[in-house]
């Protein structure tokens, strides 16, 4: 949104953001309408964030309930921008919405604009999904930007960044903003979307993100969470980040997402580190190798163990996103999954079931079951939406044993090696183990773990 929102006022147009994070209604939108009076509303997704792509029913009812709301209020021209929104145009061209913009959004948007501005046909606008004559028309997508760098820097003025801070020193202690150095993903996970980019990969200009981050540091941040599906890809470009960022003095601490076989590369651990990098998350997915080549992903079991323990002598927290209940997998599978974890002692974990996202090989092999439900209603309802090996109450168990059973392992740890900085896991830590325990129980009905 605050690169689409930059893009807009480099070409003069007067821009307003609406943030909704901190809203538990729709009231604070409806009173940004009556600030700014419109004449368009534009809703625009996240990109770089999964939980997007994932289609969550409730952000798409949050999304026509704006745009009906801004119709009604100023007869406003509605355009989305998103994930959902480009697979399933008629769910918003139906209920509120003038167009959807597929692919991605910012050029696109800045023509169509410039198009209904100057009283042309929008339904002729490049990526710009529209009915007309209650057809629908969807227009070839624009090409994805091959040169990152053109884009102006995301306007975080439009932004009140106040809550976002006070819940970032509350919860954590540090101050943590965004920061984007690429777009796409060029390897071929069988499960993973890839709308917005395809399997493209490009990256900005070591100098563009130098900039970017003096910039977020002058907004208070200590801390970057750079939200890249693969950070660093580029061969060079790691080591030439670490020598400018020691060049110029920068002193910041930053998490990203990678891969374990490129994490293995020669010196780019060391690289990352040297930078700053203090937290690695890595598509771990399974401990189970059958599991890995059944979904493409391309990596080893034995990769991801020697990567995480070269983070760990490099002072890099390792960090695991692990999804149980691809087609195929068995208990042996899952087990294989839970003694990785054990073995690795990584940071911290993210557990989740597989999820059909569409576009992808994954998807088209269950959408013959995608009947009465095809999408979760908010992120945590971990519902298997196809025919898995184990039933969806099993998936949920597991998931919240699996977490459990690693916070109370965890606690254990830190409370032998004295590193117990926090009062409330005190509390929470005989919980986790409590509940791990109870649940391994529950969970014999399917398997014994």
């Amino acid at each position: 949104m605050l690169y689409a929102s930059a893009v807009l006022q480099q070409a003069g147009m007067e821009v307003a953001c609406h943030d909704p994070m901190f809203s538990k209604t729709l009231a604070p939108f409806t009173t940004a309408l009556h600030q700014h009076q419109p004449n368009y509303m534009i809703v625009y997704d996240d990109g770089f964030n999964y939980l997007n792509k994932m289609c969550l029913s409730n952000m798409r009812d949050a999304s026509i309930r704006m745009a009906k709301e801004a119709k009604l209020l100023y007869k406003c021209i509605t355009i989305i921008v998103s994930s959902d929104s480009s697979d399933r145009p008629l769910d918003y061209l139906q209920n509120g919405f003038d167009y959807v913009i597929a692919g991605e959004g910012e050029m696109a948007l800045l023509q169509l604009i410039n198009t209904i501005n100057g009283g042309g046909n929008g339904a002729a606008s490049p990526s710009v999904i529209t009915m007309l004559n209650e057809t629908l028309v969807q227009n070839t997508k624009l090409k994805v930007m091959d040169q990152l760098d053109i884009l102006p820097h995301p306007a975080w003025e439009q932004i009140d960044l106040v809550p976002y801070k006070k819940t970032w020193l509350k919860k954590h202690g540090y101050f943590s903003l965004n920061l984007s150095t690429t777009r796409g993903c060029p390897f071929k996970c069988n499960w993973c979307s890839k709308p917005i980019y395809g399997n493209r990969y490009h990256a900005h200009s070591v100098g563009y993100v130098i900039e970017e981050i003096r910039k977020l540091q002058s907004l208070g941040a200590t801390h970057l969470w750079i939200t890249d599906d693969i950070f660093g890809l580029k061969p060079g470009w790691v080591k030439l980040f670490a020598d400018t960022i020691k060049a110029e003095g920068i002193k910041i601490s930053y998490k990203i997402q990678s891969r374990v076989d490129l994490l293995l590369e020669e010196t780019q651990i060391k690289h990352l580190s040297t930078s700053g990098c203090d937290e690695v998350w890595v598509g771990a997915e399974s401990g189970s190798q059958r599991i890995l080549d059944a979904m493409d992903k391309g990596t080893k079991v034995e990769q991801i163990m020697e990567a995480c323990s070269l983070m760990k002598l490099h002072g890099i927290r390792p960090c695991l996103f692990l999804q149980f209940g691809y087609l195929g997998e068995q208990a042996e599978d899952i087990k294989q999954t839970i003694e990785m974890v054990n073995y690795i002692k990584p940071y911290d974990i993210g557990v989740s079931v597989s999820y059909p996202l569409p576009g992808t090989e994954f998807y088209e092999s269950v959408k013959s079951q995608l009947v009465s439900k095809t999408h979760w209603v908010d992120s945590d309802e971990l519902v298997t939406l196809y025919q898995a090996t184990y039933p969806t109450d099993c998936y949920k168990k597991l998931q919240r044993y699996v977490h459990g059973k690693f916070r109370w392992a965890q606690f254990k740890s830190n409370l032998r090696q004295g590193r117990l900085n926090h009062w409330r896991y005190l509390f929470t830590a005989p919980y986790h183990g409590l509940h791990s325990f109870l649940l391994k129980h529950q969970l014999k009905t399917y398997f014994r773990l």
